[in-house]
């Protein structure tokens, strides 16, 4: 990858974050933005970084994210013997949505997740909330309606299997009127059209991994090892047909 390659496209994983959170003093004057990488955002995309800057300054979004970062700082303990973390993700949904003063939370889960989905509404109801939960197969449409063909299916041609259906989840939750909706376990790709159609504030308690009791981040762990090691092999993953783009409205 040459230096013009680089100087086209933000490569933050790439960095020591050096730039946006540098070792300072709260009064302390900032580096300068000139030492930070060529690839850095705020020097590639300055104008895009102050404008979504400015969206902090609506009352609202400003008191979100004050309430966030408010949640974000209570998930650690600092101590002489250093930081350590004290919250599990559930309890921090929990707490932060009673900084906002929610009442009704919305479950959009996979039915493969149904045992979690009920105690994720118990926990969340013990806890005074009204919740409604809506599974990823309501509507019970066919696949074959969206082009599968029968052995495209997880079970064969010989059998129904509705599909996945992330838009009539997103829509209940939006017609519910939930206050926040909460992601567990949705498939890959299913979870970006409820994102997409999704009207409420939303935030994921868990991610689908079928393998890895849905800890995705194991596989990374494991790539340096014999288990998933091919997971790190170079191999040209990409496509060469069009683009699939979902549309703006």
């Amino acid at each position: 990858m040459n230096t013009s390659d680089n100087e086209k496209k933000g490569m933050c994983a790439q960095c020591s974050g050096s730039a946006c959170y540098p070792l300072a003093g709260a009064g302390d004057e900032l580096p300068d933005l000139d030492k930070a990488p060529d690839f850095c955002p705020m020097r590639r995309l300055s104008a895009t970084v102050d404008a979504a800057n400015r969206e902090y300054s609506r009352p609202e979004i400003q008191e979100f994210a004050r309430l966030a970062s408010i949640q974000e700082a209570e998930c650690y303990e600092v101590s002489s013997k250093g930081i350590r973390t004290i919250i599990p993700r559930i309890e921090e949904i929990i707490d932060f949505a009673g900084k906002c003063n929610y009442s009704r939370i919305g479950i959009a889960f996979c039915v493969g997740l149904r045992e979690e989905a009920r105690l994720t509404q118990k926990i969340f109801e013990q806890k005074g909330f009204e919740v409604i939960s809506v599974n990823c197969k309501v509507g019970r449409v066919p696949k074959e309606s969206i082009g599968l063909a029968g052995d495209e299916k997880i079970m064969g041609a010989g059998l129904f299997e509705p599909m996945c259906n992330p838009i009539a989840q997103a829509e209940i939750l939006n017609a519910e009127e939930v206050d926040l909706a909460v992601l567990l376990g949705l498939c890959v790709g299913h979870d970006t059209l409820f994102f997409k159609y999704c009207r409420v504030p939303c935030t994921v308690l868990a991610v689908k991994d079928r393998v890895l009791g849905h800890n995705p981040l194991a596989a990374l762990y494991l790539s340096s090892g014999p288990y998933y090691g091919r997971i790190r092999s170079t191999v040209d993953k990409t496509a060469k047909g069009s683009k699939v783009v979902l549309p703006d409205d």
